[in-house]
């Protein structure tokens, strides 16, 4: 039965809503006032269930099975798969591992798939951050950093054995690296994986262990690392280095390194995407009869940039192939020079005296 199909709401109804409805019908229902004594019970039932936010919670993920599972118990299904006719000839291969998918992706129980020994020996990944300047995006950029990581321990090897020993196959998990739980659910029982106790996923038990690393097989330890910055990088940008970040468990692949790179804020150039923004002040007799001025460019050079008859204050020129390199790509953005005309604070009596002249000819 769907305890809001019998109170007549929608799933989504408020605890107020809730109230009202239960009210309602309960003062319908109820026996005293020669109501329905079932219906009555009904109403009661759901109306327990619904104004409890934990207890709803479990029904809508449950139905009404939920409180099977306060109670430990539920019905134990045996999940003998029989596809027979599932393909010509009879029989069908089932791994059992996508059960567990299954368990854990719709049902949500946690422990689900058994997750492979690479995942399990697989060393942890390490992020760093890295801060150049405007000018080191132009070409790629090497960096040399020190990290202090996890690295295969030096006198075992890597296999947490003292030099000489035997290893074998750890006896708690059969050399797996996991070990697996029979859990019982409302819908019967699934297996569910966790990391072997003994011999902490490694699958293996050394007769004496390394005196250096007790058993681990790895220890921490400063790593100079050269980390190569392309050309054209942008702030905020993630580079990936395979297998060199923590080592892996006895023999396990390293994780990876992840060097952020921030780019630091430019005094003159602005970036935008691969192109530059500069603002360059020109004289007013430069922007009436035009000229040729010196514009600096990131690379630290200036080059000539021919300045039109007529320019007003605010005109945008561009010089191609000047901005920054594409990053991965080929080619440059462009540089643009915003021409700003300045005013004199300050000026001379002769000056003064050509402006007026200027005025009176309406220039």
């Amino acid at each position: 039965m769907d305890y809001y199909e019998i109170l007549g709401i929608t799933k989504n109804a408020s605890q107020d809503e809730i109230k009202k409805a239960f009210h309602k019908l309960a003062h319908k229902y109820h026996p005293d006032k020669g109501g329905d004594e079932r219906k009555f019970k009904e109403v009661n039932e759901a109306y327990q269930v619904l104004s409890d936010s934990k207890k709803r919670a479990q029904y809508d993920q449950f139905g009404n099975g939920f409180e099977d599972i306060n109670r430990g118990g539920g019905q134990q299904w045996d999940f003998n798969w029989s596809w027979q006719n599932a393909q010509p000839g009879g029989g069908m291969d089932f791994d059992f591992e996508d059960l567990g998918d299954i368990f854990e992706n719709v049902f949500s129980f946690g422990g689900g798939r058994k997750a492979s020994r690479k995942d399990i020996k697989k060393g942890k990944d390490i992020q760093v951050d890295i801060e150049i300047s405007l000018e080191e995006t132009l070409k790629t950029t090497h960096r040399k950093i020190t990290l202090r990581k996890m690295v295969v321990c030096h006198r075992c090897q890597g296999n947490g054995a003292e030099p000489g020993s035997k290893v074998n196959e750890c006896f708690a998990c059969r050399g797996t690296g996991q070990v697996q739980q029979i859990k019982k659910t409302i819908i019967g029982s699934y297996t569910s994986f966790t990391v072997c106790p003994e011999c902490k996923g490694d699958g293996t038990k050394a007769e004496k262990v390394c005196n250096v690393c007790n058993g681990d097989g790895k220890i921490k330890e400063n790593e100079e690392i050269d980390v190569s910055i392309p050309a054209g990088i942008d702030n905020n940008q993630v580079i990936k280095i395979e297998g060199r970040g923590d080592a892996g468990k006895k023999g396990g692949k390293a994780g990876n390194l992840f060097v952020r790179v921030y780019v630091k804020e430019h005094p003159i150039f602005e970036r935008k995407g691969d192109d530059l923004y500069i603002s360059r002040e020109i004289n007013y007799s430069s922007a009436a009869l035009g000229d040729e001025i010196e514009v600096l460019t990131l690379e630290g050079t200036s080059i000539l940039m021919k300045v039109p008859q007529g320019t007003e204050s605010g005109k945008i020129l561009r010089i191609s192939g000047k901005g920054i390199p594409h990053f991965g790509g080929y080619g440059k953005g462009n540089m643009y020079i915003e021409l700003i005309i300045k005013t004199p604070r300050k000026i001379s009596r002769k000056q003064k005296e050509l402006l007026e002249k200027l005025r009176e000819e309406g220039i």
